[in-house]
């Protein structure tokens, strides 16, 4: 009886366990079982990965093409420095461009010590030099009649081209340049007592004409020099290169 007793106790155990079994697999299936909160807080590696909807949701790294603002950081950047450079060309064009030194008192008459003179040989015309005079001085000055030149060692003061005296006396401010032609000789060869001239003394008429002013001006020369003859002239001073050079 004992053996029987044992035996059936074993078994009513055995289906008792049987059903607490199949009861836990159901309550998990269905989701009506407890949960671990211990288990359900540690991570594990596959958890810890972003899901690919996480990672499209997330903004992309600063300077990427992909940035959330839609804007790459370097098309701003561009924005940014047209803008300056709009400003900087706007401010260059307020920016008033430098004047000539206003001149100061009663105009003077130009003359070698307040004037600058360069002397160059033109290839067109031939056989002409053109005088450039620049008022260095801080007064206006009145260049009047035309160019007193001194060839070398030559004594005469050749001739003026009459039809080339201008309307007005030309006058030069502070950096200011007036002009004059030098006919160094004729064009055609018929000039007669020709020479190589090396050097070149340039003097200033005042109001009356008559006379020289101040102090002459030695402009530099080509090293081989200039050639000369006894159809040298002049013309007036003028105001313009272009009135200058079309005698």
């Amino acid at each position: 009886m004992s053996s029987l007793r044992t035996s059936r106790t074993r078994l009513v155990a055995a289906a008792a366990t049987a059903v607490l079994a199949t009861l836990s697999l159901s309550a998990c299936t269905n989701g009506t079982g407890t949960q671990d909160e211990g288990s359900g807080s540690s991570t594990s590696p596959l958890s810890a990965a972003p899901s690919p909807t996480t990672a499209s949701n997330s903004p992309a790294p600063s300077g990427s093409l992909g940035s959330s603002s839609g804007k790459a950081p370097s098309a701003a950047t561009g924005s940014s420095g047209a803008g300056s450079a709009g400003g900087a060309a706007t401010t260059a064009a307020r920016t008033p461009a430098p004047k000539a030194p206003a001149s100061s008192g009663k105009p003077v008459t130009c003359e070698g010590s307040t004037t600058k003179t360069v002397a160059a040989p033109l290839t067109r015309p031939v056989n002409h030099m053109l005088l450039t005079v620049t008022n260095t001085g801080s007064k206006s000055c009145y260049l009047y009649g035309y160019p007193a030149v001194r060839f070398g060692e030559a004594q005469a003061v050749p001739p003026v081209i009459e039809d080339s005296q201008p309307q007005a006396v030309v006058t030069l401010g502070p950096g200011e340049s007036g002009y004059a032609s030098v006919n160094l000789s004729a064009t055609d060869g018929s000039g007669a007592n020709g020479y190589t001239a090396k050097s070149l003394t340039v003097y200033f008429q005042g109001r009356s004409g008559n006379e020289s002013v101040g102090t002459g001006a030695h402009p530099s020369m080509p090293a081989k020099g200039v050639y000369v003859d006894d159809s040298l002239k002049v013309t007036y001073w003028q105001q313009s290169m272009d009135d200058a050079v079309s005698w």
